[in-house]
């Protein structure tokens, strides 16, 4: 096949549908011509967009993980002939019915059960769900391959690597270099940082982002985070993963190459552009995508992060190297400190201080997150850097 409409129907399912990921999933089907067969569509507790979609797409299942909402989707839905279901072992079941192709893009550690599932079913999994990686990153893997199936990154900077990389040639690779716009802090001071508010963080200068990762974005530990991924992703070791502020957000990622050679994959921040890339892999899908204009743009720049106003990076780093649970760990506690900062309970700068004490207090507890019962460990993993970062996080709101 070429560059244009995929053989059709393809039969796929979308995790996290009414998020914003998994909306440009469907919007990317709709502009492209794509004539899919949907299996399932889940989300979260959108109920009633969840049932626009469902009537608009005709998915075999909708799914709605809470509850509490299910009453009214099964109201919406009455009469559709789409079968109804809510509760995480609903998503779970939905996640690994057969489909070929399955984005994930459920937003935190509610994403890995159902990722899970869907690599045992042996599909293609676009993965935006990073703590399936960080959890379980390497089970995933292993779990994918073993049933036939294989992960496309749908994240831009993993997308772009994975354009670029040549798994034959893996060996010859120096590093990976991820790119990050800088966030809205980039020239900010550490005084200045210290006394920024929710409103500030999360106004990101290129991407339209949910509340969490957009007060990522403003620590980089978004980009710590997508260091642990790369490194799962393409197994390369910490040291041959960097990072490399590029304000524009045009050059995603690049792979330099021990002969010099340094490749990089270039686009607008769309992130229907890596969701295409992830569909038609290794096709090319033809839809009215925004195309670079170079000459417009002028001037791509590019500069160090500072460690110091961004220790995030740092910690990822060592949580990477340490291995087994200290990724999750380190996770859970960046959810936790970050709501903690939404909410007004502390500063901007704690953020980094409670995930960096977290691992600290939990390195010594013995936590696993190996082979095995790995969605069991992660679970108690995720618990207990949750309950400590809770700890420090109150701690530090009432010395403030």
């Amino acid at each position: 096949m070429g560059v244009g409409t995929l053989s059709l129907p393809r039969k796929v399912t979308v995790l996290g549908s009414t998020g914003s990921v998994g909306v440009s999933t469907l919007e990317l089907f709709e502009q492209a011509g794509e004539a899919v067969e949907p299996v399932a569509l889940v989300a979260g507790r959108n109920a009633d967009k969840l049932a626009e979609q469902a009537l608009r797409w005709r998915p075999q299942i909708a799914v709605v993980q809470d509850d509490a909402v299910y009453p009214r989707l099964r109201e919406r839905l009455a009469g559709s002939g789409i079968e109804v279901a809510a509760g995480e072992a609903a998503v779970v079941e939905a996640a690994g019915r057969e489909a070929q192709w399955v984005m994930s893009a459920i937003v935190g550690f509610a994403g890995l059960a159902p990722t899970l599932a869907a690599a045992r079913s042996g599909a293609v999994i676009a993965l935006a769900n990073k703590e399936s990686l960080i959890c379980a990153g390497p089970e995933l893997l292993r779990t994918a391959k073993r049933c036939g199936g294989t992960v496309i990154p749908v994240d831009s900077e993993h997308s772009a690597i994975f354009q670029v990389f040549e798994p034959e040639n893996a060996a010859q690779v120096s590093r990976l270099l991820l790119t990050a716009s800088g966030g809205p802090f980039r020239s900010w001071t550490r005084e200045q940082m210290a006394q920024a508010t929710p409103e500030q963080a999360l106004a990101h200068p290129n991407w339209s982002m949910g509340a969490k990762i957009s007060v990522d974005s403003a620590t980089m530990m978004n980009k710590g985070l997508e260091v642990i991924e790369a490194a799962y992703l393409f197994a390369m070791p910490p040291e041959r993963v960097d990072v490399l502020i590029h304000p524009q957000s045009i050059v995603h990622s690049l792979v330099e190459y021990a002969d010099g050679s340094t490749l990089a994959q270039l686009g607008p921040p769309d992130m229907k552009v890596p969701i295409a890339c992830a569909y038609a892999w290794p096709d090319r899908l033809r839809w009215p995508a925004e195309r670079l204009d170079l000459a417009r743009i002028g001037q791509l720049s590019f500069e160090a992060p500072d460690p110091a106003r961004f220790p995030a990076l740092a910690i990822a780093k060592s949580a990477l190297e340490a291995g087994g649970a200290a990724p999750a760990v380190m996770n859970a506690a960046d959810e936790v400190a970050v709501a903690a900062f939404l909410d007004r309970r502390i500063g901007f700068l704690d953020i980094a201080r409670v995930v960096a004490e977290t691992l600290d207090r939990t390195a010594a507890m013995g936590l696993r997150c190996g082979e095995g019962e790995v969605l069991e460990q992660a679970r108690a993993a995720d618990a207990t850097a949750r309950r400590v970062a809770g700890e420090v996080a109150s701690r530090l709101m009432v010395s403030a």
